[in-house]
């Protein structure tokens, strides 16, 4: 910078906005605009007020959107992409929707002043620009469907109605409201670095501005007149959109009483800014509720009902809910009572803030439920202290006049006291100051007292995320500072975060600056080093050279015992921070024991490699060499993998498992070359498909779970298998499980032998891997004639289909002792399975019945698990406790 002052700019508010990073590529050259083209469109607003942007002339269909239901639609192709190629959801870049309205634009207006002219600048968001929150294919509805468009107006009513959009602008007043949206996932990715949750992946720019023209669902309430039916009160307004979606149109509701306070602003809206909606927001009809979350306000509106209960749709449901932290993204898909569960709706959004331009004198701040933004707090000195940012807010301006016109309706909030737009705030820095500093941080707080966190509440959904935003500081060629934001939006790489989570900082602490100086802590760090003795059977680990005692959390730990006393005596810094959620990393405190003592350690010396008879090691890990690989179906293949030495034993018993770790690989643009560098350290326990007595090599059957239009990011350890090229290595310890399948119709389960004469199988797409393994060891043992095995393997497609040729050839090996089904969610001709979902007829019929000498094994997806298999087993008579073995 060569000026002597730098500004940060930023919003604050219910939810956030970020630059991208100085490596971003240049955006795609602004798209020409156009004027509206009938004659009542050429009214414009007073000159005081913020200038309205025109519509983007978009010439082209985007190339990402061939092929998909909505090739239809132009698109900006400056809009950064979340979920793929479709649906579309998407954000701006920062300099693009901040910039959204030029400063020559402004200039233009009259009645600004030099400070006003800076606050008009992309406060109001060109529709091109404004952020897109789609579940599915957006709606073709021509100009003369929009035109007939209808929405009703029923349920628990005494005057139910139909009306178009002209019976809206005959029968009530047309009103123009200025109103800030919001996705409630904004800022997600920085909760999905920490660990991914079940939503993609948004920057902090979901959020954007415009004038949206209606009429109040207050007086169309009024005049269906919500009436008590059955003894029941009307409570709840349900609103549903035109989308088709595979379990149904989106869908969902508020209050009645919010819906008929008009100081709520909840708007039937069919323009912004002065334009007809655009397909991607809500063309012909749509709903705007002033302070909500976006979730909350249907697109393509066909019908608004009244009712004694909140909507049933399956999305009103099944999104938008902040749900404990504790909660892991697996539970909440397993287990349905936390997404029926009210505590947890989201309705108004939280107070949010972000960095916007480090280098220019704007920003903005925003609140929900109509509160205002009463202050916003920058810090340099990693939050020590605090200095107020100057706050402007531009939606003031239009409490100043009263418009109406054929338009925009009336324009009137003078009699308004509720903000339900962002703000703008600006903050005069020193280049000196910034050059001294690690980091800029900022937070914001509104009139009702609610800020922001200093620390993330990470939770499942990754919603709302509102802790302190934070942009690093580097000084590079003695003078030039570079500005690093958490995240970069969607697929992108870039960011503190990801940067610190690689160098193994515990990025819910973030340590900026040059780490060397400062000393990094993941967890506390207590006074006095452990001096205690630990005996043969307490698991002590270290983790960041702090010691625990995992002995007291041996039978709860998720992952079972084994998973501690593997690392039992071991630094596991890097095992615990690769796999562990927030909640783990927040449970490890209490089972702290003291600090590590490095005063005896004088030297490092390191033992030679050896190559032992037996390959696994509980107490270290191991590279293997990845040798082959064989493409078994479209997303799943066989990696074989070369032992040290080909003559050695890999030593797993039947029913364990393996541990297999590897770095991810991280593209990144060095002076104009793209070079690969490690990247975040992922690791998952996999049973091998290679057989008991193998020597010098170990076969991993990987079903692949890619980046695709549903999970932008897809599975972190599939996709590290997928970069593996012949040569390189993974590491491996184990063997780790709960069961051993001993030989002669003996197990060990939970560390009790038992006799087993009946087992039972079930098993979902790669779940088929340790029921293999079980399968071979008892079938292969020519001193067990006896034991009996059912088998019900679960795919979506006959393809799907894993390892069909060798159970097909277990089946014949057993002489009878094994009978095996199938089914299947699409069905080929001819097919003689089952079709769709395991049900009780069907284990009923093709399980062992319960008895104190069977078994039931299990490997699948959760909600088989926890949804299926435990209630219906335990229809069937089995004690799911004792009886059920989960892999």
């Amino acid at each position: 910078m060569s000026s002597t002052t730098a500004s940060l700019s930023s919003f604050s508010g219910r939810s956030s906005l970020q630059t991208s990073p100085e490596t971003t590529p240049p955006s795609s050259p602004e798209p020409q605009r156009q004027s509206l083209k009938t004659e009542s469109t050429s009214i414009s607003l007073p000159e005081t007020l913020p200038p309205v942007p025109s519509n983007a002339v978009i010439s082209q269909i985007d190339e990402k959107d061939a092929g998909t239901p909505d090739a239809w639609l132009n698109r900006d192709p400056r809009m950064v992409r979340l979920t793929g190629k479709h649906p579309f959801n998407s954000e701006a870049k920062l300099d693009d929707l901040f910039a959204a309205v030029s400063m020559m634009d402004c200039k233009s207006s009259q009645g600004y002043d030099t400070e006003e002219v800076s606050t008009c600048q992309g406060f109001l968001t060109p529709s091109e620009l404004f952020y897109v929150r789609n579940h599915g294919a957006v709606p073709q509805i021509n100009e003369d469907e929009g035109t007939n468009w209808r929405v009703s107006i029923e349920g628990q009513v005494a005057n139910p109605l139909q009306l178009s959009i002209q019976d809206l602008k005959d029968r009530f007043q047309v009103v123009t409201l200025p109103v800030t949206l919001v996705c409630a996932g904004n800022r997600r990715k920085e909760q999905n670095v920490v660990r991914k949750g079940l939503g993609f992946n948004w920057g902090a720019a979901g959020v954007s501005t415009a004038l949206f023209t209606g009429v109040y669902l207050a007086d169309i309430l009024e005049a269906a007149k919500p009436i008590f039916v059955d003894g029941k009160r009307p409570a709840h307004v349900i609103f549903e959109g035109a989308d088709q979606l595979p379990n149904g149109p989106y869908g969902t509701s508020h209050l009645l009483s919010w819906a008929r306070n008009k100081t709520r602003g909840m708007l039937i809206a069919w323009a912004m800014n002065g334009q007809p909606l655009t397909p991607d927001h809500g063309y012909p009809l749509r709903l705007v509720s002033p302070g909500n979350i976006g979730g909350r306000m249907v697109k393509w509106l066909t019908k608004i009902q009244v009712s004694h209960e909140e909507s049933q749709h399956y999305l009103h449901f099944w999104d938008n809910k902040l749900l404990p932290t504790q909660v892991m993204p697996e539970e909440a898909r397993a287990e349905r009572k936390w997404w029926y569960d009210p505590r947890y709706i989201i309705n108004e959004l939280n107070t949010n803030s972000a960095i916007a331009k480090p280098d220019h004198n704007e920003g903005y701040a925003y609140s929900g439920g109509g509160r205002r933004i009463n202050r916003v707090e920058i810090s340099i000195d990693d939050g020590t202290t605090w200095q107020l940012a100057e706050i402007s807010y531009p939606e003031d301006l239009y409490r100043a006049v009263i418009h109406e016109d054929e338009v925009y309706g009336k324009l009137d909030l003078t009699d308004r006291d509720t903000c339900f737009c962002w703000c703008f705030w600006s903050f005069p820095i020193a280049t000196n100051d910034l050059k001294d500093s690690p980091a800029v941080m900022v937070r914001a707080m509104d009139e009702g007292l609610s800020g922001q966190p200093r620390d993330m509440y990470w939770n499942a959904t990754s919603m709302m995320n509102n802790w302190w935003f934070r942009t690093a500081i580097h000084v590079e060629d003695g003078n030039k500072l570079r500005f690093e934001h958490p995240t970069m939006a969607g697929t992108t790489n870039g960011g503190w975060m990801e940067r610190l989570k690689a160098e193994g900082q515990n990025v819910l602490q973030p340590v900026f600056g040059d780490a060397s100086d400062k000393a990094i802590q993941q967890v506390p760090a207590p006074p006095k080093p452990a001096e205690h003795i630990p005996e043969a059977n307490e698991p002590w680990f270290v983790v960041a050279g702090e010691v625990y005692d995992g002995t007291g959390f041996l039978k709860d730990h998720p992952g079972r015992g084994d998973s501690i006393t593997l690392v039992a005596g071991e630094d596991a810094t890097e095992d615990f921070m690769a796999i562990h959620s927030p909640q783990g990393k927040a449970q490890l405190a209490q089972f702290h024991i003291g600090t590590l003592d490095l005063k005896e350690i004088l030297h490092e010396n390191k033992e030679e490699v050896t190559i032992d008879p037996i390959f696994l090691s509980k107490t270290k890990w191991k590279k293997a060499t990845l040798e082959s690989l064989q493409v078994v179906s479209h997303d799943s293949r066989v990696y074989r993998f070369a032992l040290q030495a080909p003559d050695q034993h890999l030593g797993l018993p039947t029913g364990q498992h393996v541990f297999c770790r590897l770095r991810r690989k991280v593209p990144q643009d060095q002076h104009g070359k793209t070079e690969v560098v490690e990247g975040e350290l992922v690791q998952r326990a996999y049973t091998p498909v290679s057989p008991a007595d193998a020597k010098g090599y170990i076969d991993l059957l990987i079903k692949l779970y890619l980046p695709n239009d549903k999970y932008s990011m897809g599975g972190k350890m599939t996709s590290g298998f997928n970069e593996l090229e012949v040569g390189e290595t993974m590491e491996f310890k184990g063997p780790l499980g709960s069961f051993v399948w001993q030989g002669k119709g003996m197990c060990t389960w939970r560390g009790v032998e038992r006799k087993v004469r009946k087992l039972g199988m079930l098993c979902g797409g790669s779940g088929i891997t340790p029921i293999l393994q079980v399968l071979k060891g008892v079938i292969e043992d020519s001193e067990d004639m006896d034991t009996e095995m059912w088998c019900i393997d679960a795919n979506k497609t006959f393809e799907d289909i894993l390892c069909r040729e060798e159970l097909d050839s277990l089946v014949k090996k057993s002489n009878g002792r094994f009978k095996l089904h199938h089914t299947l969610s699409a069905v080929p001709d001819g097919w003689t399975g089952s079709k769709g979902r395991m049900t009780h007829s069907m284990y009923e019929k093709h399980l062992p019945k319960p008895s104190d000498d069977a078994l039931v094994l299990i490997c699948g997806p959760e909600a088989m698990i926890n949804q299926t298999a435990k209630p219906l087993l335990t229809e069937l008579g089995w004690d799911v406790e004792k009886q059920l073995v989960i892999f």
